[in-house]
């Protein structure tokens, strides 16, 4: 079992849309185990879709090389191939002088040769000299195919074909027609979420990579080591047993790290998913797991869900655990205001206002240490800022990243804490200790 990477020349160029329509198609006859470089919750989601396996993020500046490699063969058990999804330019990482966070750096930790997707519009000899300068500008990844996308007509991928041929060995695997009809919508965080029981986005697009030699992508991946391990799951877990933790999950709270969840449950937490959007009540739980999400675009629906709201409000009044990150903390405020002004209430944990605003605060990554002393890594990604009408003590002092207020995060009121920050179990040694047992 081995496993190729699926990077781009950049951001914009195709890459998701060709790397979910290979996991869709190869998943047609194989077991195929997705990943995704960086901090990403919705190109997982379509993975996941695609292939009927969960995605997993892997990032080298959140986890150690020790942990990634652990966790693609814990992932891959029972799978045929992996197909790792790049993040960004295949050479993006989170600085401009080192290949730390970048797609380059995982593929030559877990040895997988790299596809990488170019945009070839307008382009003809041009996308040799691309090819020639990803491939030269650092021999030890391994760049064992590319696929042009955005091919006008027969005339351009002739010349294509030509350029190709003559100026570089690296092998074509195909061509993609431009059709606009078969992009990914886009919204402001990213990519149009999907949920990964829906299958429209995948099925959409299986035929984008009609013209791509799948036995080819098969050759290439078959030229990596084998990475699959039986071993357990490497992440520290904790005793929860006995314990219940509601998670929201719908459009307006789906922005979760499939891995903390499954810690969770691996910890002996009993899980329970539910729909505030849909009008679901807070279950009976110990813990209030709130993730990210749009909850701006669903706030008419959330705020008029009064069980969730005063269940939330309750939960933290009692002593329980409530934990949430961007838009869970925007819902914990006392109220949300959206792109248009309008004024929605929200459980009220916090004397606080979620306003929308033009300014993005993100992507990027945040490292910050505890009022414990103890050092945390995480990521950060809105459009919105809280407004405090009451002095809250802060749970974190950034030294990267922006946070609630000039880089502190962490707003606490008792047991519960709302953050702008996500962490992932990786990237926190004691992660589930802290979602457990608070402060």
């Amino acid at each position: 079992m081995g496993g190729v990477v699926i990077s781009g020349t950049g951001s914009g160029v195709g890459k998701t849309s060709v790397a979910v329509s290979l996991m869709a198609r190869l998943s047609e006859r194989m077991r195929v185990q997705p990943f995704k470089v960086g901090p990403d919750f919705i190109d997982p989601a379509y993975h996941t879709a695609a292939t009927g396996r969960n995605s997993r993020n892997i990032d080298s500046f959140l986890m150690s090389e020790e942990s990634i490699r652990s966790l693609v063969g814990h992932a891959s058990a029972g799978s045929d191939v992996c197909v790792v999804e790049g993040v960004r330019g295949l050479y993006e990482g989170s600085s401009g002088d080192s290949d730390s966070g970048s797609t380059a750096e995982i593929a030559k930790m877990l040895g997988f040769p790299v596809i990488l997707v170019v945009d070839a519009s307008s382009l003809n000899r041009s996308v040799a000299a691309i090819v020639n300068g990803f491939k030269t500008f650092d021999p030890s990844v391994d760049i064992a195919g590319a696929i042009l996308n955005n091919v006008s007509g027969e005339q351009h991928e002739r010349k294509l074909l030509e350029a190709m041929a003559a100026y570089t060995d690296v092998k074509v695997l195909g061509y993609i027609r431009k059709d606009s009809s078969k992009a990914l919508q886009q919204r402001y965080l990213g990519l149009k979420t999907v949920r990964p029981s829906d299958k429209w986005g995948a099925d959409m697009l299986k035929d984008l990579t009609s013209g791509i030699d799948t036995d080819t992508v098969m050759e290439i991946a078959g030229r990596a080591p084998d990475i699959a391990d039986e071993a357990p799951p490497p992440y520290r877990t904790a005793d929860g047993a006995g314990l219940t933790a509601a998670v929201p999950v719908d459009d307006a709270f789906c922005f979760y790290y499939h891995d903390n969840l499954e810690c969770m449950r691996e910890s002996g937490i009993k899980v329970v998913e539910f729909s505030p959007v849909a009008g679901d009540r807070l279950p009976e739980a110990d813990i209030c797991y709130l993730g990210g999400g749009y909850p701006e675009l669903f706030a008419s629906e959330i705020s008029a869900n009064t069980d969730f709201m005063e269940g939330l409000k309750t939960a933290c009044d009692d002593g329980r655990r409530v934990v949430g990150e961007c838009g869970g903390l925007m819902a914990m405020c006392s109220q949300i205001v959206d792109a248009s002004g309008n004024v929605h209430r929200m459980a009220g944990i916090f004397e606080a206002e979620a306003k929308m605003t033009d300014k993005r605060h993100g992507p990027s990554y945040v490292v910050a240490e505890s009022s414990g002393g103890r050092a945390v890594k995480g990521h950060e990604y809105h459009y919105s800022d809280v407004l405090l009408h009451k002095s809250y003590p802060y749970r974190y002092e950034l030294s990267r990243g922006t946070g609630i207020d000039s880089g502190r995060d962490g707003i606490v009121n008792r047991r519960s804490i709302g953050t702008y920050m996500h962490q992932h179990v990786l990237s926190s040694e004691k992660w589930i200790d802290d979602l457990i047992d608070g402060m």
